[in-house]
């Protein structure tokens, strides 16, 4: 071996040059991961609403803070270099290793971009929820809904942007001593202690007392899109794989109250003057109510038609001025329209067990149906309504594989499922979902007709056109919405599911059974839109429900303006039908609450946002996980809005009736006993 090869040999990274290789280093990951902020307010710039400049400096700094514990996480190997001189001198192993990482966060933050415009939230559990379904229908959803091949592009150029970048800065920041020099590991000792300090303060993100920095720290503006700005794709993805992955029970929210004073202040948020409780020693609110007569509608069958993403924004009847849902609008003159209800949820499977189930959308059981605990039995129409011998029919887009739809409600008590595979030259058949919402309601009024004339029956109709990426016909019977910017897609298939609506109530006036029935039409959930209403987002839950039956404005009127949710339809509609019931439903009647009830509805986000929020008139108290809550006031219609509400007297008794109810509610779950009757073994 030749001198200068031994020499060579014998040369290692300087310690200056590995403090100056890190410090390049973050400083160039701080850069993509502002790019990243950034990027993602210019993608969803439509939402920066009210958000006030202020607001949006604001988010950046606190965006630095979640970066920052981030880059802590990234740096390890480099803060371990400095005690093990051979890792200090692997640094193509080092740039690698900040090439993979960066193209890691470049990913999820392309991702984010159209996430955050679907759901209006950082990446959560609903990422994991969708790889647990049909793989081959969410790549399809996938591939058909969003520009696959540009986005891949864009983070493969940005990817290989990043690896120059680290390369560049290894490469300027290179110097070498030589061995026999020795290594000062007085130095390098300080020099580690210094780092690791600095890797824990930024690693906690605060220099408060308690616990480290967490999500609900970047919540310090009234502008939701702000807050939310200011996290990080990657850490937000982390907190909810936890989430996920551990057992769902865990992420229970902690009893408040004692079980006894919980179950009391339930019992007085829900029963009312008609309801007789029952088993007071084993259910939480399992009661015999006694229906009004003069609310009674002479009806022997029900419809509930539950309409995918129905947003009340954009429902003419509700204030819209943007001729999206004019069938409905026409509709709503016929039957009884209620203006502020609520989905207890953002996702069609909290819409589903939520009204049909007649059971509340909890923390840690927003994916009830594919939960242990969605095998129990509720107070749903099912049960109510399969005891008094009715018919059945469920008439659905797609396959009922999804979200244990057949499942549950087999479990539940319905007997008659129409799905996907079931239908014949549809109109359309898409290769994600399924068939149009037209060939869904042609067939259901077959299946209508199908059944026997002597027997009563129900039915579910769900309709699917209106979630990405729109099962739509070539040749639309609809003008495409336009001037809404990246909404125009999205309000096109709503506009779409309007005319397929109204199509199919020309088509039922025609039958025999229609004077009959009582149809319940509602939105499973709404959607984001440019303009965020309070903290929560309300947009997102504020859906119609409307009742048509004959002479039902005669006697019950046209508008009803009391606060209510997707668990209040089933109490709703055995008021209607009459005769005594027995169940264990987490909502009322809406139709028999005495005049100064101004109603309330209890919302929570699908994923692993664990915010609930309690609503009554115009007022809404937020609750965040271990985060103060907040109450807002809000206007909805024709002239929407909202702002931060001053304390009142009452807001410490909202947020009591809030725990309350969630407390006793999942004690119901857990213990089983939230059913019509005691399951066997309670």
């Amino acid at each position: 071996m030749t001198s200068s090869s031994t020499a060579l040999s014998q040369q290692r990274i300087s310690l200056s040059s590995h403090l100056l290789f890190s410090a390049a280093s973050i400083v160039l990951w701080l850069l993509l991961l502002t790019a990243l902020r950034g990027l993602l307010l210019v993608y969803n710039h439509e939402m920066i609403g009210s958000s006030t400049n202020a607001d949006l400096l604001e988010a950046f700094s606190n965006g630095i803070r979640f970066d920052l514990r981030l880059i802590v996480y990234v740096s390890i190997p480099l803060v371990l270099s400095l005690v093990i001189p051979w890792l200090m001198n692997q640094r193509r192993l080092l740039v690698a290793w900040l090439s993979l990482t960066a193209a890691i966060s470049i990913l999820l933050g392309i991702i984010e971009l159209d996430f955050y415009r679907e759901f209006h939230q950082r990446l959560n559990s609903l990422v994991f929820q969708y790889l647990n379904e049909d793989p081959a229908t969410v790549i399809s959803m996938l591939w058909h809904g969003f520009p696959v091949i540009t986005l891949l592009s864009t983070w493969l150029a940005c990817t290989l942007i990043m690896y120059a970048l680290f390369s560049w800065a290894e490469r300027k920041t290179r110097s070498y001593r030589t061995v026999h020099t020795g290594y000062n590991y007085v130095m390098q000792g300080i020099a580690f202690s210094i780092c690791l300090v600095i890797c824990v303060v930024a690693a906690r993100g605060t220099l408060r007392q308690g616990p480290p920095l967490r999500w609900g720290d970047a919540y310090t503006t009234h502008s939701m899109f702000a807050n939310h700005l200011g996290l990080n794709p990657v850490l937000s993805l982390y907190d909810a794989a936890k989430t996920t992955f551990s057992e769902h029970r865990d992420n229970i929210w902690k009893a408040t109250l004692a079980a006894e004073t919980a179950q009391e202040i339930t019992r007085e948020l829900v029963l009312t003057e008609h309801d007789q409780l029952l088993d007071a020693d084993r259910a939480v609110i399992r009661r015999i109510n006694s229906p009004v007569a003069q609310t009674q509608l002479p009806v022997r069958n029900v419809v509930v038609i539950l309409m995918e993403s129905f947003a009340g924004r954009y429902v003419g009847a509700l204030g819209s001025q943007d001729q999206i849902t004019p069938e409905f609008d026409a509709l709503s003159k016929e039957g009884l329209l209620f203006t502020r209800f609520f989905a207890n949820g953002t996702h069609t499977h909290q819409g589903m067990f939520a009204s049909m189930a007649c059971f509340p959308n909890l923390p840690a059981f927003e994916y009830l149906m594919q939960t242990p605990e969605g095998g129990h039995q509720f107070s749903g129409l099912p049960q109510l309504l399969s005891a008094r011998d009715f018919q059945d029919a469920y008439v659905y887009n797609g396959d009922f594989s999804w979200d244990n739809q057949q499942g549950f409600f087999s479990n539940q008590g319905m007997t008659h499922f129409v799905g996907r595979n079931e239908y014949v030259n549809p109109v359309v058949s898409d290769p994600t979902w399924g068939v149009s919402d037209q060939d869904m309601f042609d067939r259901s009024i077959l299946e209508l007709n199908a059944l026997k004339d002597d027997q009563p029956f129900y039915a579910l109709l769900q309709t699917l056109s209106n979630h990405t990426p729109y099962a739509l016909p070539d040749v639309l019977p609809v003008e495409p919405v336009t001037g809404h910017g990246s909404l125009d897609l999205h309000l096109t298939a709503m506009r779409y599911s309007d005319w397929a609506l109204g199509e199919f109530f020309k088509q039922a006036k025609q039958q025999p059974w229609y004077n009959d029935t009582l149809f319940v039409v509602l939105g499973d959930h709404g959607f984001g839109t440019p303009e965020q209403m309070t903290e929560m987002d309300l947009y997102r839950f504020h859906v119609p429900m409307l009742l048509l039956a004959p002479g039902i404005q005669q006697q019950l009127g046209s508008e009803n303006a009391t606060v209510a949710s997707q668990v209040d339809m089933v109490p709703t509609i055995m008021g209607r039908l009459g005769g005594d019931v027995q169940h264990q439903c987490w909502g009322r009647d809406l139709l028999t609450l005495p005049a100064d009830d101004q109603g309330f509805a209890i919302i929570k986000p699908s994923g692993s946002d664990q915010t609930v929020a309690l609503i009554k008139g115009d007022r809404v108290l937020i609750k965040p996980k271990d985060v103060e809550p907040r109450m807002w006031t809000y206007q909805l219609g024709a002239n929407p809005e909202s702002a931060p509400a001053a304390a009142h007297s009452d807001d410490a008794q909202w947020l009591q009736q809030l725990n309350a109810y969630i407390q006793s509610a999942t004690s119901s779950l857990l213990d089983n006993t939230a059913g019509v009757q005691d399951s066997p073994g309670q």
